[in-house]
């Protein structure tokens, strides 16, 4: 009797829950990484990112092999001169190369701001955006959709924030 019981006040609880369930406003979701990607300035951005990234990473490649080939003169070098002209020599090269580094990783450092600046920025044009939308169309809460298993794709929002999102906001100013 004790199981039959258990049984009636999981079953009555399982009804009561799916019940209130259904009465319960679904929440909308956003796929964030592709307004990110897909929208106008958004998509501007990481373009304008990539663009920059290649060309420093092209200018530290020349500079690379300018280095070797400094290397291997100094190298070719090294039986006609004296060792002292040599060490002296070689000291110029590591600080060039110590120089280089540097310069390099205050560039890609840069970018990786400039890009997480502009992600941010994007976000706080969407944000409006969003709360905008959660008032026009009574919606209570709006989840990403990296934190969504799984979910009716009605509920989804992500391209109708785009189209008003490269209204509202088509360009980002990037550094």
């Amino acid at each position: 009797m004790n199981i039959f019981l258990k049984k009636i006040i999981i079953g009555v609880f399982l009804f009561l829950l799916s019940f209130s369930f259904a009465q319960a406003e679904l929440p909308n979701f956003i796929d964030f990484k592709k307004v990110l990607n897909k929208s106008t300035a958004g998509s501007k951005a990481q373009i304008f990112l990539q663009e920059k990234f290649k060309k420093e990473s092209q200018k530290f490649n020349q500079l690379e092999q300018n280095i070797l080939k400094e290397e291997k003169e100094i190298i070719s070098l090294k039986k006609t001169i004296s060792n002292e002209d040599y060490i002296k020599k070689v000291e110029k090269l590591r600080k060039k190369v110590a120089n280089l580094q540097t310069s390099k990783q205050k560039s890609f450092n840069s970018i990786s701001k400039s890009r997480i600046k502009a992600k941010q920025d994007l976000l706080n044009a969407l944000n409006p955006i969003l709360k905008k939308y959660m008032q026009e169309n009574n919606v209570r809460i709006i989840l990403d959709k990296k934190s969504v298993l799984m979910g009716d794709t009605n509920l989804e929002i992500t391209d109708l924030i785009i189209t008003i999102l490269n209204k509202e906001f088509p360009s980002l100013k990037v550094n």
